[in-house]
């Protein structure tokens, strides 16, 4: 390794400094006058503090930078985390909320009923789109019988058509195999409201073309057959049409129940009543 100093000028100048700085010391500490020239001093060295202090201030800054921008994404991370929580959170109450309204209307419903009725749920629905039925959790322990009607808290849905011990299958009025004798509540008139395949339609069967219908009209079920429970709404006119060569108007209806958002339905017992075990309800 090579010496720092080589030959006798760096020794000499070393020696030099040496003298130097004791005589500052010295100066400054029996020399009264240095008080005022130290401050000079100190200015001239200012510069040379500041460069040799540059690099650490620059490290700090860039760290305390660093770490308070990943203390902000952190935080960012975590109020987005948080914000999705409350956002599925405010999702479920709001569906919370909206099932509890239509489990207050159904009860509501049930309560004007003079029969008595039990609640069951739905729990599956035939993926033939010919064949509107579902499946209900209730069956013979509950005491369902076939021909039995289910409404929901719009009006009614259908009613049973297979029994099995813990569920039940249940065909929807708009199903072709299905008929409820029904009333128009403005004028009285009866007919039959028939079931055309289509989940959002009715038909109403052989309506003289002079009937006293409107659109608007609310369809409710007359209790003939003695299947349904008369007075509950079952659809509303929403077109009639009059056809100078037919005998009949065509007039269609929408449901009044909920069958494609229903989740809890309504299974009427009327009491005293002997009930046939097949279905269609006397079409």
């Amino acid at each position: 390794m090579k010496t720092i100093f080589r030959g006798e000028s760096p020794r000499a100048g070393l020696l030099i400094v040496c003298l130097l700085s004791f005589a500052l010391m010295a100066a400054d500490l029996y020399w009264p006058a240095m008080d005022h020239y130290r401050g000079y001093l100190r200015l001239a060295v200012t510069p040379v503090e500041w460069l040799v202090d540059a690099p650490t201030r620059v490290w700090g800054t860039a760290d305390k930078l660093l770490a308070d921008r990943g203390e902000l994404q952190a935080e960012n991370d975590r109020l987005r985390a948080d914000m999705l929580m409350l956002a599925r959170k405010l999702q479920r109450l709001e569906a919370l909320s909206n099932e509890n309204a239509y489990l207050r209307s159904l009860l509501n419903a049930s309560q004007t009923l003079d029969d008595r009725v039990i609640m069951a749920e739905l729990i599956g629905v035939n993926p033939d789109p010919f064949l509107h039925q579902i499946t209900i959790n209730k069956g013979l322990r509950d005491s369902v019988y076939l021909g039995q009607p289910v409404l929901d808290a719009g009006g009614v849905m259908g009613q049973v058509m297979e029994v099995g011990p813990y569920t039940a299958r249940v065909l929807l009025i708009t199903d072709t195999q299905h008929a409820v004798p029904v009333q128009v509540v403005r004028s009285g008139f009866r007919t039959l409201l028939l079931g055309n395949g289509d989940p959002r339609e009715l038909t109403l069967d052989n309506v003289p073309d002079t009937a006293d219908i409107e659109v608007g009209d609310l369809l409710v079920s007359s209790g003939l057959g003695q299947r349904f429970p008369s007075g509950y709404p079952v659809g509303r006119i929403t077109e009639i049409e009059h056809d100078p060569g037919r005998p009949f108007a065509l007039v269609k209806a929408e449901p009044t129940a909920r069958l494609s958002t229903s989740r809890h339905v309504l299974l009427v017992f009327r009491q005293g009543q002997e009930y046939p075990s097949e279905v269609g309800g006397g079409r």
